[in-house]
């Protein structure tokens, strides 16, 4: 475990491995530890950090009129901190809203993007009766006593939570806050990442859940047809949490791509679909 203090907070982050630098954002209600079963398997090649983003986890708690720039820029941070050189990074749902921002401010410190079951933004990716409800949703969960306070998000699993990850995913939402997730939603609902896919210049894959209720596959086509030179890559019979419903076939995907373009890999070839 490192802390790097950046924008008021202590951020805490994972450090596991020795190699080239992955690094791993989460998604809203979540903390590192839904990286568990990537951290342990890819240790072996790879230099892999899972950060606790502001507000969450170990992390300090989220300072007022936080932003999604202020995330970007903690994560550069912790990219910084660790002082391995620009990083393969990969972030899910929220986590790669997060990771897009931080490829607009601080695209030095990226080698390449790994877009999990993600969005540009709810209202990049979402129609506006869609980004509504979600919002209306949002509204109701946090309205709840803080002693009947769930924050498990609708349509996260093609068919329920993983048994093996029981344990660690009852832990990370004893662990959640309300006050973070309250602002992730919100800035999730208002961001527009989509005038960025275009520019991205780094190699870039999109791993998707077959089944992805929340970010349906249509987001992963969409930005299959914005980013130069994307890949995609789909799972099958999963749905948004990817990485814990089928990890190894999750793992195995990274661990190509990432491979691929290690720091002196030859030029690699496409990546190919998985389902």
């Amino acid at each position: 475990m490192a802390v790097v203090r950046t924008g008021g907070v202590d951020v805490v982050y994972a450090r596991a491995g020795r190699g080239p630098l992955l690094v791993l954002a989460h998604g809203a209600g979540l903390d590192g530890r839904m990286w568990q079963p990537q951290v342990e398997a890819l240790a072996d090649e790879f230099t892999v950090v899972a950060w606790d983003e502001p507000g969450s986890g170990r992390s300090g708690d989220l300072p007022a009129g936080f932003g999604l720039a202020d995330f970007a820029r903690a994560l550069a941070a912790v990219i910084e901190d660790v002082g391995l050189g620009p990083a393969q990074v990969a972030g899910l749902s929220w986590g790669g809203t997060v990771v897009l921002e931080l490829y607009r401010l601080r695209p030095d410190l990226v080698r390449s993007l790994l877009m999990v079951d993600t969005y540009a933004g709810w209202k990049g990716s979402l129609p506006p009766e869609e980004v509504a409800a979600r919002v209306a949703g949002a509204r109701r969960m946090l309205a709840a006593p803080r002693e009947e306070f769930d924050p498990t998000l609708p349509g996260l699993y093609a068919d329920g939570p993983p048994e093996r990850f029981a344990a660690v995913l009852d832990a990370m939402n004893r662990d959640v806050r309300p006050e973070t997730m309250g602002a992730q939603l919100s800035l999730m609902a208002e961001a527009d990442e989509t005038d960025l896919l275009p520019r991205i210049t780094v190699p870039t894959l999109l791993l998707w859940g077959e089944r992805d209720a929340r970010s349906p596959l249509d987001i992963a086509h969409a930005f299959q047809a914005a980013i130069p030179h994307a890949d995609l890559v789909v799972i099958p019979q999963v749905g948004h949490m990817s990485n814990l419903e089928a990890p190894e076939a999750f793992t195995t995907a990274v661990r190509a791509f990432c491979r691929a373009h290690a720091p002196g890999a030859a030029p690699p070839g496409a990546v190919g679909s998985a389902g």
